[in-house]
């Protein structure tokens, strides 16, 4: 915990988050740092997500409230929509209860941090009469995009050749987030990604995880309409600014990782030899595009550790192994003590974002292999506006065949503008850095955030 005024009352943040990895892992770091920064904080899952993560000891409190799918979470669901149309009925009865039984065992709490898929906690919040705060987990340039879908200015499917907007590049129609412009697409998330902005205009902070200087333009453009403070990249810190000891990894996982056999695999490969392989822990790849990128792996003649999640690992050619001596298949993997490793050399993703600023954080040029949502924006960023990396194209089924994967890593790996993208992505992995020392832009906003906390009246009842 660093130095704060021990006369000042500890201020209590709870933090509530949507239960599925690329979620959690971020709200987990940010509540480390608010922690380091004096600030008692408990963290908030849904009953499911609690007990069946994997997790280390850690001093942050845990709670949880249901999402209306109590034994099998959000795979349990007969859709997406079910999933959130029963989460949104819920969890808001179910959170109100939590803080009241809080209140009642003598517990105050002065602010709700929430993710933004969540915007019924806000209103709760406010019944409360505590600080809310949306925490957003995508970059704020895809924010951007659907903000100005919320407000009208973007019609749903989007049919123009591109689109300008406020502090973005102009965006061809296959750059936005995949909702826009496939009729149809993901109804469920559809909605909730565009109602994020619902009744933002009550938070009295929001919260991004990204830096000031990744994003500059759209930063200083969002600042004048929101109360925003960026507070990324929200990665463990010895990995980045090394000012939280032992804070090595995010420490809780819903997948159980395969840690040792991967580490021991990478530690006797060269240099900067490795191609580094996931899709997150949401993609689901068909049988044939799996093919493809098995093949694609293997005729690119490099080593490549591929992580297959265990409900896809059928879908791999059962000769593959076999015939493929430089490859590792895993079920999952520790990804930043992989992307840390000397021996990686690039890192084919799906462009999440959380997999997309742990590339930057650690300086690892990519190969972009966009599926859905988000993805496809930040794979634009990745190429045109950071300069990091290079993007397959799909064929006009929509598979990337084994031919574009093998010459895309090839150019990553072999060319000079390969190593024009990896000194580009270590100039983001300096400033990254940066952001979080101290009075970094980063460290600044968590400073400002601590500053309201401490000073802000505490709620003992709720407000009637």
């Amino acid at each position: 915990m660093e130095d704060h005024d021990k006369k000042q009352r500890q201020p209590h943040c709870l933090v509530l988050a949507y239960p599925t990895q690329g979620h959690i892992n971020p709200m987990l770091q940010f509540s480390k740092r608010l922690q380091h920064k004096g600030v008692r904080v408990t963290v908030i899952f849904s009953h499911f997500a609690l007990k069946t993560i994997h997790k280390k000891s850690t001093s942050i409190a845990l709670e949880s409230i249901s999402d209306g799918f109590d034994d099998g979470g959000v795979t349990s669901a007969e859709s997406d929509k079910a999933y959130l149309d029963r989460f949104w009925q819920t969890g808001p009865r179910t959170l109100t209860e939590l803080l009241e039984k809080l209140i009642n065992s003598g517990n105050t709490f002065d602010c709700l941090v929430y993710d933004s898929f969540l915007p019924w906690a806000l209103d709760v919040a406010k019944r409360f009469g505590v600080l809310g705060a949306p925490f957003f987990t995508q970059s704020l340039a895809v924010n951007t995009i659907y903000y100005h879908t919320h407000k009208g200015n973007l019609k749903l499917p989007f049919t123009e050749s591109e689109v300008s907007l406020p502090g973005l590049p102009t965006l061809s129609c296959c750059d936005l987030p995949s909702f826009l412009y496939v009729k149809g697409a993901y109804p469920g998330f559809t909605g909730m990604v565009v109602n994020q902005f619902s009744n933002i205009e009550k938070a009295d902070f929001v919260l991004c995880n990204t830096f000031y200087e990744l994003e500059q333009e759209v930063a200083d453009w969002q600042g004048k309409i929101f109360p925003l403070r960026t507070i990324g990249p929200t990665i463990p810190s010895m990995l980045l600014d090394k000012r939280i000891q032992d804070d090595n990894d995010y420490g809780f996982d819903l997948f159980k990782p395969n840690n040792d056999d991967c580490m021991k695999w990478l530690s006797d490969k060269p240099r900067g030899s490795v191609v580094y392989v996931s899709l997150g822990s949401l993609v689901v790849l068909d049988t044939e595009q799996t093919e493809e990128m098995a093949w694609g792996l293997r005729d690119s003649g490099y080593y490549f550790l591929w992580v297959v999640r265990e409900t896809e690992l059928e879908k791999v050619p059962k000769d593959f192994l076999e015939s493929s001596e430089k490859g590792f298949v895993v079920t999952w993997c520790p990804q930043i003590q992989v992307l840390e490793h000397e021996a990686v050399g690039c890192f084919v993703t799906h462009c999440g974002w959380n997999s997309t600023l742990e590339a930057i954080s650690l300086g690892v040029p990519v190969v972009g292999m966009p599926q859905w949502t988000d993805q496809s924006t930040d794979a634009k960023y990745i190429v045109d506006v950071w300069k990091m990396g290079v993007k397959v194209e799909a064929d006009p089924k929509g598979i990337v065949r084994r031919e574009s994967l093998k010459q895309c890593i090839k150019e990553v790996m072999e060319t000079e503008r390969g190593k024009e993208m990896k000194r580009n992505a270590n100039k983001w992995k300096d400033l990254a850095k940066r952001a979080f020392e101290e009075g970094g832009s980063s460290d600044k906003c968590f400073e400002d955030l601590v500053k309201h906390l401490v000073t802000s009246p505490n709620a003992q009842v709720p407000r009637k």
